[in-house]
């Protein structure tokens, strides 16, 4: 299911939502349980509208990430995002890849694997083919023989993002739900999926120049938090 700007306009209506659906105001929950009840769906596609939002609004996801990290607690204060190696998956520069980063068929595209980890949760998992040409030696350096991830490595370009695409991959609620209304389940454990958001983007120098060609796929660590709480006023 793709995104769009509209969807998270919605984010506050569906938040309110959730408050009239709640029949039990500030109920106890427990911490990461996210309930498969009509209120706590729309919360957790509140939450997950936001955190599309705000990937979509900065140029950097590993930041995006270190701020959700942070402002969720799902680590010890302090802790930045680092990525871990995948290795044994190498893929190389497919045509489309070559196009979107403007290069022909003989210079160098490098491709790294990671996962993107905040503490001991995996946030993301992404694949990225970047020129290593357009990088400094410095930045290549880190990148082949540190945990450093990306965004961070190559934080002094000031680069921009372009996004290509933004999929939900999981929605809390079912298709038609605005018409035909939300049905009531037990307070059981809402089940969440491996990935809930995927996003394809191109990395860019400030001249425009492409230099890195992303695909980003977030986990549902992302919702690993205590659920919000609806309180009465």
């Amino acid at each position: 299911m793709s995104l769009c700007p509209a969807k998270c306009i919605r984010i506050a209506a569906l938040a309110a939502a959730a408050i009239v659906l709640s029949t039990q105001i500030a109920v106890a929950q427990e911490p990461s349980q996210w309930l498969n009840t009509p209120a706590s769906r729309v919360e957790a596609l509140a939450v997950l509208q936001t955190l599309n939002a705000n990937l979509l609004s900065n140029a950097s996801a590993t930041f995006t990430l270190d701020r959700w990290c942070a402002a969720h607690k799902l680590a010890p204060e302090g802790s930045k995002i680092v990525a871990q190696r995948v290795g044994g998956q190498g893929k190389p520069a497919d045509e489309h890849i070559r196009d979107l980063l403007t290069v022909g068929p003989g210079e160098l595209i490098a491709y790294r694997r990671v996962r993107l980890v905040c503490g001991d949760r995996v946030l993301s998992e992404a694949d990225n083919w970047y020129v290593p040409a357009k990088l400094t030696a410095e930045m290549n350096q880190a990148l082949n023989t540190s945990d450093i991830a990306f965004g961070r490595a190559v934080q002094a370009l000031n680069f921009t993002r372009t996004n290509l695409s933004a999929k939900l991959l999981w929605s809390p609620l079912s298709e038609g739900w605005d018409m035909d209304g939300l049905t009531a389940h037990e307070t059981s454990s809402l089940g969440l999926p491996a990935f809930l958001l995927e996003h394809r983007a191109v990395l860019k120098l400030p001249d425009g120049t492409p230099f890195s060609a992303l695909v980003e796929s977030y986990t549902d660590k992302v919702l690993d938090f205590p659920v919000p709480r609806l309180l009465s006023q």
